[in-house]
């Protein structure tokens, strides 16, 4: 216990003269005074040799020591605190800052944004709704019952926990949710993602994004449709751009139709994205179903409308002449910055 106390004392005096130049010497008397395998672990480790009745007055002795050498460290801490935060000061402030790479928005989002501008224009409104959806609004409601050979038309992702519910094909299922609130009349654009379990490749992925459009009112007509499409077309692709319609089948319109546009990467030519063929199918459209209308509680015998859907992916390989759809999701840098303008 005596060589115990000999050594605390001698101690003591060390760290009351303890005057540090640089931070660097403050650390050095942490780690040689508060270390894992420092002085103060040294003393505390050595009181197992004192006898039992001596352990309490030299455990006072020692409380005592490490508290003083804590203070003593924090004070030479704070003390050298001002010289660490004036270091950088020594730097030149005039060099120019480091470059910051700019992002921008995906190039699927650009053309959403572009779609939704000129379908705003023409007073359309934008309606969202859940990406999982159930089975009425997803199909029974579009005309589409369980037996329906249209359902074998899409493969679908369903829930199991839940039979009733599937990963939406398509957002139709918003323009019934909008249907089904009586507001009559209805002018929306619905853009979101949607989900078919297709194989994929460079025109097919397993989900992609869509807009579609429906307008009901009294007295809406196909060509109604048809100069809201011609319009679309001129605004975002040029004047210049082919147009067709072909006769088309879908469950919820009726008449309907598929609307093809020339190839704006081939030029008409013929390539892999056009099949060859010089056109490319751009969208579906029709007149909405009298079921249908029907079935969301609106008067087939008074009100009339058109819908039609597009996948936005196609739309930009037109517009930017891509020509494999899975580079939109694979996220690599180098075709991502060509959207940019980064270097």
């Amino acid at each position: 216990m005596d060589e115990l106390l000999a050594q605390i004392a001698r101690y003591r005096s060390e760290i009351t003269d303890f005057s540090p130049k640089d931070p660097q010497e403050v650390e050095a008397f942490r780690v040689r005074f508060l270390g894992s395998k420092g002085i103060i672990k040294s003393l505390f480790a050595g009181m197992r040799d004192v006898a039992p009745e001596a352990r309490k007055s030299l455990g006072q002795v020692l409380n005592e020591f490490r508290q003083t050498t804590e203070r003593v460290y924090a004070e030479a801490k704070e003390a050298m605190a001002p010289a660490q935060v004036s270091a950088p000061a020594a730097q030149d402030l005039t060099l120019p800052a480091e470059s910051q790479r700019i992002g921008s928005h995906h190039p699927v989002s650009i053309i959403r944004k572009e779609i939704v501008r000129i379908f705003e224009r023409l007073g359309f409104t934008i309606a969202e709704g859940p990406e999982i959806e159930d089975d009425r609004h997803n199909f029974s409601a579009l005309n589409m019952p369980e037996d329906h050979p249209a359902r074998d038309m899409q493969d679908t992702f369903y829930i199991r926990r839940n039979p009733d519910w599937v990963l939406r094909t398509h957002t139709s299922s918003v323009q019934v949710r909008a249907m089904e609130t009586g507001k009559l009349p209805i002018r929306i654009i619905c853009p979101g993602r949607v989900f078919r379990n297709e194989t994929i490749s460079a025109r097919a992925h397993c989900f992609f994004h869509q807009i579609e459009g429906l307008y009901v009112d009294e007295g809406v007509s196909f060509a109604d449709l048809k100069q809201t499409l011609y319009f679309f077309t001129t605004e975002m692709f040029g004047a210049d751009t082919e147009i067709r319609f072909r006769p088309s089948f879908f469950p919820f319109t009726e008449p309907s139709a598929e609307m093809d546009i020339s190839c704006l990467i081939c030029g008409g030519k013929g390539c892999a994205v056009c099949k060859h063929t010089g056109w490319v199918e751009i969208l579906g459209c029709g007149m909405v179903h009298p079921h249908v209308l029907e079935n969301c509680g609106i008067s087939s015998e008074q009100y009339t409308g058109y819908a039609f859907g597009m996948g936005i992916e196609r739309i930009a390989m037109l517009k930017y002449q891509i020509r494999d759809l899975r580079l939109f999701s694979e996220n690599d840098i180098r075709f991502l910055q060509q959207f940019t303008g980064a270097d």
